[in-house]
């Protein structure tokens, strides 16, 4: 009997304490988290792809503000947005990615038209922008992809001289006005923006994507674990399909992913033994923090973090959508 479909989808994990959203923001994360899960598991549901569920979660996320890809992505020190994403197939370990590219409204999208039709795996910048325009996508001025809040950041972040990680930087203009004796709700150093989706299709195929704006007052031309295979995004039929947040240079360092499908094939791993051996004993030792969702070829799916919080969210065909941000 074939693995029911299921899908799974984050929004970045850090320091995200309960006193740092109020009831009415909490609501507006979960109802952003449920209804992409649900869109995504459609999909699925109706027979579609996995590789299709994760490319429309994942544009999704990129659409809503809330969250560190597309629309909501952060600022540059330079005042620009450099957006990095990949997607990949675990059914023929094809894969595309995109870094340091701007004005696309959907990076996911930039991401599978590398995969399909050029001969690369990874295309940057300009080079990247021109073969995106020729293959029809969507580009947006400056004006789309500016929010009042990132702006906020950037500048604090200035004052700072400091990089910020997307999600302990979301609420600097309300800790910025909090008495110096009462602590930030985030860490301005320990939340990560980053998006992504994995799925199994009803054809027991697996697929993982993973969109990211980086970090706010980050160097021009830096790139994370995002847009690179068995660090950010990784899928593979064999074994499991998976998608990060957190510490991008740690989860490189350690190639995370591969390293949980590489338990999985050789040691015989359990996912969820796997997963929670790289996440709570690995990337500590990289000084590394975040967390990771993977589903594999039986349809298990883990979404362990080493933080306080990762907006996350899964749904499996026929059942509800779950939703969460604390740890508890």
């Amino acid at each position: 009997m074939a693995a029911p479909a299921a899908i799974a989808i984050h929004g970045g994990a850090g320091i995200i304490l309960r006193s740092s959203l109020t009831t009415e923001q909490e609501a507006r994360y979960l109802d952003a988290l449920r209804s992409i899960a649900t869109a995504g598991n459609e999909v699925l549901a109706q027979g579609g792809s996995a590789l299709d569920a994760v490319s429309l979660a994942v544009s999704l996320l990129e659409d809503c503000p809330l969250f560190n890809a597309g629309k909501g992505a952060v600022f540059t020190n330079a005042g620009t947005i450099e957006m990095d994403a990949a997607i990949m197939d675990g059914k023929t370990r094809r894969a595309g990615a995109v870094a340091c590219i701007q004005h696309v409204r959907n990076p996911v999208r930039a991401a599978r038209a590398v995969m399909e039709h050029s001969p690369h795996v990874l295309m940057v910048g300009k080079g990247a922008e021109e073969f995106l325009r020729q293959h029809g996508l969507q580009f947006e001025d400056h004006a789309y992809f500016y929010t009042e809040e990132r702006y906020a950041q950037l500048q604090r972040a200035r004052q700072e001289s400091g990089v910020l990680l997307d999600h302990d930087a979301a609420n600097l203009l309300n800790t910025s006005s909090k008495p110096a004796s009462e602590p930030a709700p985030l860490d301005p150093d320990k939340k990560f923006g980053t998006v992504g989706a994995v799925a199994l299709d009803v054809h027991g195929n697996l697929a993982a994507a993973t969109s990211t704006g980086g970090m706010t007052n980050k160097l021009p031309g830096r790139v994370g674990d995002t847009p690179m295979l068995g660090a950010g995004c990784y899928a593979d039929n064999q074994t499991t399909a998976l998608s990060a947040t957190g510490t991008g240079e740690a989860f490189m360092r350690s190639l995370a992913l591969h390293d949980i499908t590489a338990q999985m094939q050789y040691l015989g791993l359990s996912l969820e033994q796997a997963a929670n051996s790289v996440v709570m004993d690995k990337l500590p030792l990289y000084e590394g923090q975040g967390g990771i969702i993977g589903i594999d070829r039986l349809g298990n799916i883990v979404l362990p973090f080493n933080t306080e919080g990762m907006y996350r969210a899964y749904q499996r065909v026929g059942e509800a959508a779950f939703a969460a941000i604390y740890a508890n």
